[in-house]
């Protein structure tokens, strides 16, 4: 089953797609979520109100526009840009982490004008 998410910061609604994981089933059980956004470069990351363990496959290599889950921190985390971890352009995480989705659209001009400490809020989209 497809699980959409919506995802509503800094006057933008964003859409994403979660994959099938136990990450991603511990994120669409934890929805709603409403928390203030911390800013790492290009990544968003804000508490999860999930505790979760590295999965088989999890790697600090992310794409544009991955959603992950930050293990040591408990964070969901947004992808649209390099962090301070990467290695020229390409995002990565500071560990490795479980990426569970990815954003439908990611509009890196408007997402780079978000601050820390803007509030975000994610919802499940039923279909």
């Amino acid at each position: 089953m497809a699980r959409s998410i919506k995802i509503a910061v800094g006057g933008l609604e964003l859409r994403g797609m979660l994959l099938d994981t136990p990450t991603a089933e511990a994120i669409w059980a934890a929805l709603p979520i409403k928390q203030r956004v911390g800013v790492w470069g290009g990544e968003f990351y804000f508490p999860s109100g999930v505790s979760l363990a590295e999965e088989a496959g999890a790697t600090e290599r992310m794409e544009v526009g991955a959603l992950a889950y930050w293990p040591p921190g408990q964070s969901f985390c947004i992808f649209f840009g390099p962090t301070p971890a990467s290695r020229g352009s390409e995002p990565r995480m500071a560990d490795p982490g479980n990426v569970f989705g990815k954003l439908t659209s990611v509009p890196v001009a408007e997402l780079s004008k978000i601050r820390s400490g803007a509030e975000i809020v994610i919802e499940r989209v039923e279909e």
